[in-house]
């Protein structure tokens, strides 16, 4: 019974994004591959039968394309799988390195709706991705609508300041999280995250002007 409702799941949600948010036939090879990709992984992976447990910490998110996707899940609260029927395929192939795939789906979805904040902070983080960590002026530009569609929000901000730390803008990284922290309050589920990504970058520029200094 189990795998009747998965297909169905999978059979319903394709039906959805061709005929209801009337997907770009170019992108149907996409989104089919995506949803086999989640029953593959299902199939490998999952025990409905199995009692709940707790999930081995994953790596961090510069590693593993996967991570990426849970960690954005995390500083949103979006929760897994998130709602949004765009961005539950947009992160199969994300999870799976599709980052330009991935991409593709989430334009489609900023442009059905301009205000969908975290399509577009998805969108910026594949952009990066795409690009090696490179901070894009395309992945700038989805961040900054990001933030104007949800100016309070922690996630464009968070991963703004690590694409740009990864982009060796340290002291505009630096400025954007201390700033992100003074209003993180302290039991959010990122604030742990925040507070050691911030020491890691304040070592860095602290060893850098030591080593500027000595020259």
């Amino acid at each position: 019974m189990t795998w009747v409702l998965v297909i169905g799941l999978v059979v319903g949600a394709f039906l959805i994004a061709v005929f209801v948010l009337r997907a770009p036939r170019v992108s149907w090879e996409a989104i089919g591959a995506a949803l086999v990709l989640g029953i593959a992984g299902y199939a490998l992976q999952g025990s409905p039968q199995l009692p709940a447990a707790p999930k081995a910490p994953q790596e961090r998110v510069d590693k593993d394309p996967a991570a990426l996707v849970a960690e954005r899940a995390k500083v949103t609260e979006s929760g897994i799988p998130p709602t949004d029927r765009w961005i539950v395929i947009a992160d199969a192939l994300a999870r799976n390195g599709q980052f330009a795939d991935a991409a593709e789906m989430l334009r489609v979805a900023v442009e059905a709706d301009p205000r969908n904040a975290e399509a577009w902070l998805a969108l910026a983080n594949s952009l990066v991705a795409h690009a090696d960590g490179q901070l894009t002026p395309p992945a700038l530009y989805a961040y900054r609508r990001a933030t104007a569609a949800a100016p309070e929000h922690p996630g464009p901000p968070y991963f703004l300041g690590l694409a740009m730390a990864q982009a060796g803008r340290l002291e505009e990284a630096r400025t954007l999280w201390q700033m992100l922290l003074e209003r993180t309050p302290p039991d959010a589920p990122w604030h742990g995250e925040l507070v050691q990504q911030l020491g890691r970058l304040n070592s860095i520029i602290d060893a850098k002007q030591s080593e500027g200094a000595t020259r």
